[in-house]
């Protein structure tokens, strides 16, 4: 479903961001990219949806190269690539409805999309979205009443919304403390396997990758230096990632970790979950 060759991409200052980036990706599956600050992950995310100009390569997604696509045909594919940022990018003055409306712009012809007039198919797919991330009880409210990990859940529902081939998020729990990146982490994970869309997560924890994705892609100056399973991020293999960057070598055994995350889930106490 991902097919991506050779990517690199070179800034005019003659850095190079990727070296040469390859990695396939199939359908539902959901893949963590870790690697220090600067090691390409983010540049890597903006190549896929296309705001990253690469200088060789390609990114093949569903046989469609964006790599290789003019402006308008880049503005209809990335009506199914759904992105998640880690500063949530909601209009707080706004509804949270119209914030997960804001992902069906897309699909939203004509002179309705101005005045920001949504029929009720697109509401209902927002609200469904919003019923997803547990927060449909909060779809009148004005984001900016909602706490930090509300609004990230937001951002999810209306990548959701969009009902993507891709999901892309970019650190999305780097703002928040640990509790709310677990549960944050949990429900990201888990309405993208209700939907069975492909999610890659760019992330500095390497505990929280190893809890909730699938697979773990690590990045080092540019080139991929790791592509297995969670339980395969041996020390030696974590100082191959983060030897560039000592301060950021995790200090803990990934896999135990997990374990250990998953039997806290369910614990976590009912108005934590509340206030997430």
């Amino acid at each position: 479903m991902l097919e991506i060759t050779d990517l690199q991409v070179v800034y005019p200052n003659g850095n190079e961001a990727l070296k040469s980036i390859t990695v396939s990706a199939k359908r539902g599956e959901i893949i963590g990219i870790i690697g220090r600050s600067g090691a390409g992950k983010s540049t890597l995310l903006r190549c896929i949806n296309g705001l990253q100009e690469v200088t060789n390569g390609t990114v093949i997604l569903d046989g469609e190269n964006i790599t290789a696509m003019s402006s308008s045909q880049l503005q209809l594919a990335r009506r199914h690539i759904g992105f998640i940022w880690q500063e949530y990018n909601l209009v707080e003055r706004l509804p949270v409805i119209t914030n997960v409306l804001t992902g069906r712009l897309g699909y939203n012809s004509g002179i309705g999309s101005f005045f920001g007039y949504f029929d009720s198919h697109h509401r209902a797919i927002a609200l469904d979205s919003l019923e997803r991330v547990n927060l449909l009880h909060r779809a009148n409210f004005r984001a900016d009443r909602l706490s930090g990990g509300e609004k990230q859940r937001v951002s999810i529902a209306r990548a959701i919304a969009q009902e993507p081939k891709i999901l892309l998020a970019d650190e999305p729990v780097a703002s928040l403390d640990p509790e709310l990146s677990m549960q944050v982490l949990s429900d990201l994970a888990r309405v993208a396997r209700e939907v069975g869309v492909l999610t890659l997560i760019n992330i500095h924890q390497v505990e929280l990758a190893s809890a909730f994705c699938d697979r773990i892609v690590g990045v080092a100056q540019g080139v991929v230096v790791y592509d297995g399973l969670p339980e395969g991020l041996t020390e030696p293999i974590l100082d191959r990632i983060y030897r560039f960057d000592k301060n950021a070598l995790p200090h803990a055994e990934p896999a135990p970790l997990k374990e250990s995350w998953q039997r806290e889930l369910p614990n976590l106490p009912n108005e934590a979950v509340a206030g997430v």
